[in-house]
């Protein structure tokens, strides 16, 4: 496995029934999770998240993918230069 690579992975939720899906996925790639926060925007009627993970940049980038491929969700990843 490649270097750890720490990253911002920023989560838009558009759908709020999938939650328990995106829940599931953050569990599936735990042990690499730092920390995460989320924020319901009532006015948009949508909720941002932030997830912080220390991984190999292709454990990083299969967790955003999965994560965009949901509908009603949109995730994209900074990465860290080290």
């Amino acid at each position: 496995m490649s270097e750890k690579r720490l990253a911002v992975i920023s989560i838009i939720v558009e759908d709020r029934e999938k939650s328990a899906c995106i829940n599931a996925l953050l569990s599936e790639f735990g042990e690499f999770i730092v920390g995460r926060m989320g924020i319901p925007y009532k006015e948009k009627s949508v909720s941002v998240m932030c997830v912080i993970i220390d991984a190999p940049a292709e454990v990083i980038n299969t967790l955003t993918g999965k994560l965009g491929m949901l509908s009603g969700v949109t995730a994209k990843t900074l990465m860290s230069k080290v």
